[in-house]
């Protein structure tokens, strides 16, 4: 199948609520559904851009040729974790095409509230 999508992609809301300290309570999190259709595998850059301190990263993920992954920017670890309670924006580059969507579950109103939306594509 031909590679679908952009290389270069923005998550301009970006918000990870502050969530309870049980383990057993639900957990917010922040997905980015990313889709490589294409026959080679995707090299991936995240950056992530702040309102109060210098920007994030670069955060790197791979994904296989043909492949989908969900990716919980909760869980991103390396170089650091994103903060939670704090607004952010992502910038996303791809050595090939790729497709992003993003998601946010946000269980502390008393329902858990979800809502998604394809990221921005920057066309070049």
């Amino acid at each position: 199948m031909r590679a679908l999508g952009y290389r270069r992609w923005v998550i301009a809301d970006g918000f990870i609520p502050a969530g309870p300290g049980s383990e057993s309570e639900a957990k917010s999190q922040e997905t980015a559904s990313i889709l490589n259709s294409g026959g080679k595998e995707a090299h991936l850059c995240l950056t992530i851009f702040y309102e109060d301190r210098a920007p994030g990263g670069p955060y790197l993920v791979t994904i296989p040729a043909q492949r989908t992954i969900q990716l919980r920017l909760n869980d991103l670890k390396n170089p650091e974790p994103i903060p939670s309670g704090r607004a952010y924006s992502a910038v996303i580059k791809s050595d090939v095409r790729v497709l992003v969507q993003h998601t946010r579950q946000d269980p502390h109103q008393g329902t858990s509230a979800l809502v998604s939306a394809g990221a921005l594509p920057i066309i070049d």
